[in-house]
C-alpha cells in the first residue's frame, strides 16, 4: 500500500503515465513537483495539512500564527456544540506536530509524522471537526450550497466521518476557517483545458492541489524548491 504521504516526484512522472494528455503537459509547465497522498477518502484533508505545515517549515512567524489559529479554533468547535473532550486530544496531537516541525525544521521529520497512522489520522479528524463546526456556525451562508435538508446531519455523516470524500463546500469552509488560500488544479472535464479554482475567491493561494477523480495530491510551482 502507498504511504499516507509520499516523497516529492517530478511532474514529468505524470506525463510518462499519460503521454498524450494535454492537461498533464500543462501541469508540467506550471509545476515542477507533485507529492502523492494516499487515496483513502481523507486525501484532501491530509494534503492540505501536510502542504500547509511544509510551507511554513522555514517561516517561524507563519508557524506561530498557525499555532495560534489552531488554539483559537477550539472555540469554533465549542460554539458549534462539540464536547471539549471530543477534540482536546486531537488538537494536542496537532499542536505537538507543529512544535516538532518547528524545532526540527526538516521535511523528513514532517513526512515521518504524517506517515504515522495515529498521528496523521488525528490531525485529519481534527480538521474534519473544524470544518463541520465552521459550516454549522456559518449555516446561513453554507446552507445555500448544500442540497441536504439538514446541515447538522450532513456534517455528521459527510464531514466528520473519516474516509468520506469531501466536496467544494468543505474545502471553502476549511480554507476560511484556517485563513489559507488554496488553488485546486482540476483534471476534470473533457474540453482539454486545465481548470484552476482558487478558494476563497480573490485570495493569494499558498497551497496548490491536483484534483483528479475525487482525489487530491500536492503540487509545487516551478519556482518552488
Amino acid at each position: 500500500m502507498h504511504k499516507l504521504v509520499d516523497t516529492k516526484q517530478e511532474t514529468s512522472t505524470l506525463t510518462r503515465a499519460f503521454p498524450e494528455d494535454v492537461k498533464y503537459q500543462e501541469v508540467c509547465k506550471r509545476y515542477a513537483f507533485v507529492r502523492h497522498v494516499r487515496g483513502d477518502g481523507n486525501c484532501f484533508y491530509r494534503a492540505l495539512c501536510f502542504g500547509l505545515l511544509e510551507s511554513l517549515l522555514r517561516d517561524d512567524r507563519g508557524m506561530q500564527s498557525l499555532k495560534e489559529k489552531l488554539i483559537r479554533s477550539g472555540r469554533e468547535l465549542l460554539t458549534a456544540g462539540f464536547d471539549e473532550r471530543a477534540f482536546t486530544d486531537l488538537l494536542s496531537i496537532f499542536i505537538n506536530v507543529l512544535e516538532r516541525s518547528e524545532a526540527e525544521d526538516h521535511e523528513d521529520v514532517l513526512l515521518q509524522l504524517f506517515n504515522d497512522q495515529l498521528i496523521s489520522d488525528s490531525m485529519v479528524q481534527y480538521l474534519r471537526l473544524l470544518t463541520s463546526a465552521y459550516l454549522q456556525n456559518h449555516a446561513d451562508f453554507f446552507q445555500n450550497f448544500l442540497e441536504a435538508p439538514n446541515l447538522k446531519v450532513y456534517c455528521t455523516q459527510e464531514v466528520e466521518t473519516m474516509a468520506t470524500e469531501c466536496d467544494h463546500v468543505e474545502i471553502l469552509a476549511l480554507a476560511e476557517a484556517l485563513d489559507v488560500g488554496i488553488c485546486i488544479v482540476s483534471m476534470e472535464g473533457r474540453d482539454g483545458q486545465l481548470s484552476c479554482h482558487i478558494l476563497p475567491e480573490g485570495t493569494e493561494p499558498s497551497l496548490h492541489l491536483l484534483y483528479k477523480t475525487s482525489h487530491y495530491d500536492i503540487l509545487y510551482l516551478t519556482a518552488q524548491h
